[in-house]
């Protein structure tokens, strides 16, 4: 059975340790609701299919919606699909901290923005950092500070992640 970039991309992401639901944009708030814990905050999504209207996620980031929030919703730019990667674009709207404060992070990207390889997505970095996006984080899976030795304190990454992958585009 031929697989395809999707079921790929699910793959290596769940070998990364993450998780994922694919779906259509028609079923992206059934897709959220189930992958997200309360209380959630997220950033701007900026896709014209989907958007976090309407949900339980609390717009727009503030400190004490990143203090208290369980999950963290935000827009992922890019997946690579070789390593389960997100490529998280950091940008006014709060994305960045988003993405990397909470506990849980749930990444929602288009099938269309997945890259075979890091050569594939440094190639389209080339061309969003040349359109003047100039700051990227790639992320595989789930934040592993204790690979450095003592458990560091701070912001560094969630624990889990979870990707929702919108088919339909």
């Amino acid at each position: 059975m031929k697989t395809d970039s999707v079921d790929d991309f699910a793959s290596s992401l769940s070998e990364a340790g993450g998780e994922y639901t694919r779906t259509t944009a028609r079923e992206f708030e059934t897709a959220l609701s189930a992958a997200v814990e309360l209380p959630a905050v997220g950033a701007p999504l900026g896709l014209d299919s989907v958007s976090l209207g309407g949900t339980d996620v609390q717009l727009p980031p503030t400190p004490r919606l990143l203090l208290e929030a369980e999950t963290g919703v935000t827009r992922v730019h890019g997946g690579v699909i070789e390593h389960g990667s997100f490529v998280i674009r950091s940008d006014e709207t709060g994305t960045e901290p988003v993405s990397l404060y909470p506990p849980k992070h749930v990444g929602v990207l288009r099938a269309s923005d997945l890259h075979d390889d890091f050569d594939a997505t440094a190639s389209w970095l080339d061309g969003e950092f040349q359109s003047g996006r100039d700051s990227a984080v790639v992320a595989t899976g789930a934040s592993a500070t204790a690979d450095m030795g003592k458990i560091v304190d701070g912001v560094h990454g969630p624990q889990t992640v979870h990707a929702i992958i919108l088919t339909d585009r």
